[in-house]
């Protein structure tokens, strides 16, 4: 099997992250004049979802302490829908292998997926809540603001994202969802979270954005009363920020891993160009890319294989981690049923790149658009192959870490790792 020699680049994407997190969630609750209204000894529900943000122990663990210099009582629970196969000890279990525990946060975390109405939306969407949370005196969101994988609008991912479905639980999760397929998930969360708001509950929420490098760049205390307003501007901004393949087509995208802490979808849609229901290069931003071959499953997705099916084929490896469970669950909750469709599963990566490499269109190994990467989260270090060095190098942000070289396979078919150790 010929196949192009490719070369190790780096995006030098703009750094934003901030010198001192824990110092900033503190200047950020200093502003935060919604608290100030809390009596001394008021109970605090923080809500804190699954995804993979950087350095969110620091984070909820420096709110806990600021809550509690205030005289509140704070306590955790998981603002999650059908994450941790819809339990609560599985979703308990997510938050502690974020980091997120008793012990490292400074305050128990209670996790139920009881819930309680809070009202009917003028669409006529029954809205629930997190029953521990809504019995509490005053609930604090911790999430971060970013694109959402399958949609686009004003309000994506965030504070709303996080009422409407993760503070509904699996059972609010379902509803939306359900909802959503008819009127668009932006006007679910939307007109959902707004009756949350209605409740008097919720004081604000501490939102997080991330640079290109998935380092912390901005946290921000949003207090309830201006909450829509000020998200739409935080995912106006961070938006601006979105890292991308330096090229405008690939024939085949290598992926190392997949899973629910780079993204709820397994992998972001936007960056493979796909969507949740099996369309292909449905987003006219986005580099078009022929075939998706994904290599692995993330052990912190807990054997959620969300977003296999968006892949053209599959290593064995990644099959062999995925838990049927956890992963039904949350497609047939999301109503994403393209994504858990098993794809061609091959032993090895040379028999995937043998499997699809001639479905590409591209006979000759030198017209070969190939692109890895290890995650759609991390677009700083990838390999190309050379027909796309020239596109790539022409943009002034992308420098050469190593030059064009043979794909290197191992005794069992495997690609070498030397992507990582280019790449750093």
């Amino acid at each position: 099997m010929d196949l192009p020699r490719c070369a190790v680049i780096r995006q030098n994407f703009p750094r934003r992250a901030l010198g001192d997190v824990q110092a900033a969630v503190q200047e950020a609750l200093r502003e935060a004049r919604a608290l100030d209204r809390l009596p001394r000894g008021a109970t605090v529900a923080i809500g804190a979802g699954s995804r993979g943000i950087a350095h969110i122990d620091t984070i909820v663990a420096t709110l806990v302490a600021c809550l509690k210099e205030r005289g509140l009582r704070p306590f955790l629970f998981p603002a999650m829908g059908s994450h941790g196969a819809a339990t609560a000890k599985g979703q308990a279990a997510v938050l502690a292998k974020l980091g997120l525990t008793a012990e490292r946060i400074g305050c128990p975390v209670r996790s139920s997926l009881e819930v309680i109405p809070l009202g009917r939306t003028p669409e006529g969407i029954d809205v629930v809540g997190d029953r521990l949370a809504f019995r509490s005196d005053a609930i604090v969101l911790v999430s971060r603001v970013k694109w959402h994988t399958d949609f686009a609008g004003r309000l994506e991912s965030g504070l709303f994202k996080m009422m409407a479905i993760g503070l509904g639980k699996y059972a609010g999760a379902q509803i939306c969802h359900a909802f959503g397929h008819r009127l668009g998930l932006e006007t679910v969360i939307r007109s959902v979270g707004r009756v949350a708001l209605a409740t008097g509950r919720i004081a604000g929420g501490l939102a997080i954005l991330e640079d290109a490098w998935h380092e912390t760049a901005h946290v921000e205390f949003v207090p309830a009363e201006t909450m829509e307003r000020r998200e739409e501007e935080l995912l106006e901004q961070v938006k601006s920020w979105m890292p991308r393949l330096p090229v405008k087509a690939v024939d085949l995208l290598l992926v190392d891993e997949i899973g629910k802490n780079w993204s709820g979808s397994g992998m972001d849609p936007k960056i493979i160009n796909r969507d949740i229901h099996g369309n292909v290069n449905p987003w006219p931003f986005a580099p078009r890319v022929g075939r998706v071959i994904a290599r692995g499953l993330h052990p912190l997705s807990y054997g959620n294989a969300i977003g296999i099916g968006m892949a053209d084929a599959v290593h064995q490896r990644l099959v062999r981690a995925m838990k049927r469970r956890p992963t039904y669950v949350n497609g047939l909750t999301s109503g994403a049923l393209a994504c858990l469709k098993i794809p061609a599963t091959f032993r090895s990566d040379r028999e995937c790149l043998a499997a699809l490499r001639r479905s590409t269109g591209k006979l000759r190994p030198e017209e070969l658009g190939i692109a890895w990467i290890r995650n759609t989260q991390d677009l700083t270090v990838l390999a190309l192959s050379e027909c796309l060095l020239a596109e790539a190098l022409s943009h002034p942000h992308v420098e050469l870490m190593a030059p064009p070289r043979p794909l290197e396979f191992d005794p069992a078919g495997d690609l070498k790792e030397w992507l990582k150790e280019a790449g750093g």
